[in-house]
């Protein structure tokens, strides 16, 4: 299953009746990379990474950004232990976690998505690589702790993004079909590795919706997204939900 272009925008048709929605958490929903990148290069400084030299952020997008910490770890200090490694990423989650409880925010029209989803009684899966005690933060930041069903963390699975296996997890908790749900992902056009996450939903074999947090929409066959959108206040997400609500109230009637 899987969503198509149409003449007044996008259409949700082809797999209604939605039963799920399943969300990513850093740029999905909130823009959360300022924090990370920002607590990444004045850590990686104080250790003397790069000769003392901060990164800038063409290098946190290409080999930071959306990646899971043990690779992340593994990938910079090539020289350390593994348990040297591993505590500068958890001195660094700690870092992050101060800097999101002053300053994190939701991606514009977050809580009116909620509120549509919630209004609508589908279940709903937070699916994420990020540390839970990150994942458990930012979704308490944000009030949605009541929102969520389950929370999926991608090193609590045998696989993290971007395996299927996050997201195969969450429909198996929710007890839905994947051809009845679709993901919401963030999209990070200048990375590498930018599309793990909307590779683990394909793979799980979901139309994943990619936001363009802080990119522009194009390069969009390359991402193997279904569609993307800016936010979600986003007029294309609006259409297809307009048009899911006539779907339905269609099959009401029969």
């Amino acid at each position: 299953m899987s969503l198509v272009p149409e003449s007044n925008g996008y259409s949700f048709s082809r797999i209604a009746p939605i039963q799920a929605v399943l969300f990513d958490i850093d740029g999905t929903l909130c823009d959360s990379d300022p924090l990370h990148y920002f607590a990444f290069r004045e850590m990686l400084q104080e250790v003397g990474f790069n000769g003392g030299v901060p990164i800038d952020e063409d290098f946190f997008v290409e080999y930071i950004s959306g990646k899971h910490n043990e690779d992340i770890g593994t990938a910079l200090f090539p020289d350390w232990d593994h348990e040297k490694a591993m505590k500068f990423m958890d001195d660094k989650e700690a870092m992050f976690r101060r800097l999101a409880s002053e300053q994190l925010k939701p991606v514009n029209g977050l809580h009116k998505l909620c509120k549509w989803i919630e209004d609508r009684g589908l279940k709903r899966a937070a699916v994420t690589n990020a540390p839970r005690a990150n994942a458990e933060l930012m979704i308490s930041i944000l009030g949605l702790p009541d929102f969520f069903e389950f929370l999926i963390v991608g090193s609590e699975c045998e696989r993290a993004k971007p395996y299927p296996d996050p997201y195969l997890k969450a429909l198996k908790e929710l007890k839905v079909s994947a051809d009845h749900s679709f993901i919401f992902e963030v999209l990070y056009l200048l990375c590498k590795d930018s599309v793990s996450g909307i590779k683990a939903g394909v793979a799980a074999g979901m139309p994943v919706i990619g936001l363009t947090t802080r990119n522009p929409e194009h390069l969009l066959m390359e991402a193997n997204a279904t569609f993307l959108i800016k936010d979600f206040n986003d007029p294309k997400l609006w259409m297809a939900l307009e048009e899911q609500d006539s779907v339905a109230m269609g099959a009401s009637k029969i």
